[in-house]
């Protein structure tokens, strides 16, 4: 089973890097498959490659979704 979390965009960093947000945890994602993802933009994260731009509410909706789930939190710390 593949999960993506979504993360938000928080601080562009050389060589198509990003910082980004997972649930309040800074992880480094690469962006080269989102090449047109920002600052503010949330995106999919999967095995460190944010691999698609998503919607705010839909990234928010799915968050709360995880909240929901103490299991998923627990996993989702080694994202």
């Amino acid at each position: 089973m593949c999960l993506a979390i979504p993360a938000q965009i928080v601080r562009m960093k050389e060589d198509n890097i990003a910082e980004v947000s997972v649930l309040g945890v800074a992880r480094d994602a690469s962006i080269d498959l989102t090449p047109d993802a920002k600052v503010g933009d949330y995106v999919l994260i999967h095995a460190g490659f944010a691999i698609e731009i998503v919607d705010p509410d839909y990234a928010e909706e799915t968050l709360d979704l995880v909240r929901q789930m103490p299991e998923l939190l627990e996993f989702g710390q080694g994202v």
